[in-house]
């Protein structure tokens, strides 16, 4: 009696344990398929490299419309950015439609500060691409500080686009399903690109134009577009930064990026404001970009020809590495130029 009844109580205890066993290491290969798939999940959003297009800036290829502007599409199988929106309302959408590029895709935009030449497209773009993707061109970055109202000295007021005021311009926007985001620190908006959000003025104070003003507690003080922000892309060979103007100062933009991922500048691309940028500066600019390993350049817009070309004498970079940016230029996933009819 007690051997049966002491073979059956072992019997079930060996029952129990094994199933708690299978139930214990079940659980745990669940849980590793869990890791496995987010590991995989994770690494394939990572993966994708994007291909940037440029779509405005100074100098156009054969049918495209330069302008005194800046935009860019960056774009790969997971996602899809806008970078600025160009000057004039139609000279975004005349250069997509003569590149055959589609942004009803696109439902990211950046908008890099409130100046006309890098917000004039926005609406006419949203408005466009709408009936084909009710979300395209929707979501728009902007840095705190963006919406503050400018003036001239005489109380002149000017605002981003064609508006006189920040804040119809945001209506007119809201009033197209536009919804915008304020970004006030260092913000990821899609697998390894970056907005650096406003960036401390710690190398350099100001880099841009004089003469306008806004309202700081209660007294009229210059504007020196605290709202400019950059957008970082993280390659395997370091930081991408692409500027609409550097406003902020390309070595403070560049510093910010740093902060995210210590990894080096390997290319720039967009505007940088150093078309009338003195000897020392440009020295400077050239020297801290060759400490941080910058291999790739792509200036257009504000940037300068004279000054591009200064920056890559000094640090001897082939020609097969930098390009003046035109309607169409192209950097691939690769990281190589493809350059416009222009160029």
């Amino acid at each position: 009696m007690w051997g049966k009844m002491g073979d059956w109580r072992l019997s079930r205890i060996c029952d129990e344990f094994i199933i708690e066993e299978v139930n214990m290491w079940g659980s745990q290969f669940r849980a590793f398929l869990l890791m496995l798939g987010l590991a995989v999940f994770s690494e394939a959003s990572q993966s994708a490299p994007y291909q940037i297009t440029v779509l405005a800036t100074n100098i156009s290829d054969y049918g495209g419309l330069g302008e005194w502007s800046f935009a860019a599409l960056f774009e790969a199988e997971q996602d899809a950015v806008l970078f600025d929106t160009g000057f004039k309302e139609d000279t975004v959408l005349h250069n997509v439609l003569h590149l055959g590029v589609d942004l009803s895709g696109v439902e990211k935009v950046v908008l890099s500060h409130f100046h006309s030449d890098h917000t004039g497209g926005l609406l006419i773009l949203r408005k466009h691409f709408r009936p084909a993707n009710e979300a395209a061109l929707s979501q728009v970055y902007v840095a705190a500080g963006f919406f503050d109202q400018r003036a001239t000295a005489k109380g002149v007021e000017v605002g981003p686009g064609a508006f006189a005021s920040a804040q119809d311009f945001k209506a007119a926007a809201e009033a197209l399903g536009i919804r915008f985001t304020v970004v006030t620190e260092p913000t990821e908006i899609a697998p390894k690109l970056w907005l650096t959000g406003p960036v401390p003025r710690i190398e350099e104070h100001y880099n841009g134009p004089a003469g306008l003003f806004i309202n700081q507690d209660g007294k009229s003080v210059p504007d020196i577009i605290m709202d400019d922000q950059s957008l970082g892309y993280l390659t395997d060979k370091g930081w991408l930064m692409t500027s609409g103007c550097g406003h902020s100062g390309l070595i403070n933009t560049g510093k910010v990026l740093q902060s995210i991922k210590d990894a080096p500048i390997y290319s720039i691309v967009g505007g940088f404001h150093l078309w009338q940028a003195d000897n020392e500066t440009l020295d400077r600019t050239a020297s801290w970009l060759e400490e941080q390993g910058l291999g790739l350049m792509m200036g257009g817009h504000c940037t300068g020809i004279a000054a591009a070309e200064t920056i890559a004498s000094q640090l001897k970079l082939p020609r097969s590495q930098i390009s003046h940016a035109a309607i169409g230029s192209v950097i691939t996933p690769e990281l190589t130029i493809i350059r416009s009819s222009v160029e």
